[in-house]
């Protein structure tokens, strides 16, 4: 089994308490988007990144000064958003890593696809971004099958926890043979399942560390999270799809803090 899940925006290179153990396996790919970066004038890559002049700047500078078998950090602790926060690797246990390391895979529109501890660098460039060049239309086009090619090369189930933006990235590609499912959190609401960004975030995470923390290797163990007030609905799930619906006390999951 694969597991897929998004990278984070904001990144922190700060810790140190593990090593890399790899190169990412695109990197002379991400090396021609690194040097075509590197040419965009400062207004072309703020366009491009649809940021502020502070998030700007900060990208136009490590863009210039990249070096991408610099100093590195494992992806699993470089990324720094929410899902991240609740996945909390900084405080796994060894097994946990060993885990992820084999199941785990990180989609990026810089890097392709990653394993957790691939060494990267901080950078800002999401799947979305509007890139076109004399080599691309955009990174859809530019990764093309090589994302899903590396995924599916020893294996035939993903569980996708990852969003719309980098699961397009495999699903235009999926063939018969590759048991695809996708989680999804949220709340009925006038019997519809609702899913609110932040909190769909958190569950992502939460069950990396479930999974982790249980060595899952079967969607059966999955439907057993019970985290952040969700559980398992067998009623809206089918073959391609698990749905948790949030079980609170309290009202709806968009009306209170969970977790924190």
């Amino acid at each position: 089994m694969k597991i897929i899940i998004s990278p984070a925006k904001k990144m922190n290179m700060d810790s140190d308490f593990l090593s890399p153990r790899n190169a990412p396996v695109f990197l002379e790919k991400t090396q021609t988007l690194k040097e075509y970066l590197q040419s965009l004038t400062f207004e072309e890559l703020k366009k491009l990144l649809c940021c502020n002049d502070e998030i700007a700047r900060l990208n136009y500078d490590r863009y210039q000064k990249m070096d991408l078998r610099g100093c590195t950090n494992p992806a699993i602790l470089a990324y720094d958003g929410i899902q991240y926060k609740y996945m909390a690797p900084q405080v796994f246990e060894y097994d946990y890593f060993d885990y992820i390391e084999s199941h785990l895979r990180i989609l990026s529109g810089f890097y392709g696809i990653l394993k957790p501890f691939d060494g990267v660098v901080s950078y800002r460039l999401e799947m979305q971004a509007k890139l076109k060049t004399d080599f691309c239309n955009n990174l859809y086009d530019y990764w093309k099958n090589d994302i899903y090619r590396d995924l599916t090369r020893n294996d035939t189930m993903i569980l996708n926890l990852a969003s719309a933006e980098y699961s397009k990235t495999i699903e235009k590609y999926l063939t018969a043979n590759i048991n695809y499912v996708t989680c999804k959190f949220g709340e009925l609401i006038g019997g519809k399942l609702i899913e609110k960004g932040v909190y769909v975030k958190m569950a992502r995470g939460e069950m990396v560390r479930f999974m982790a923390e249980n060595a899952v290797e079967d969607l059966d163990k999955i439907k057993e999270f019970n985290r952040l007030g969700f559980v398992y609905n067998d009623e809206l799930s089918d073959n391609n799809t698990i749905i948790f619906v949030a079980k609170l006390e309290h009202g709806l999951v968009g009306s209170r803090t969970i977790g924190l």
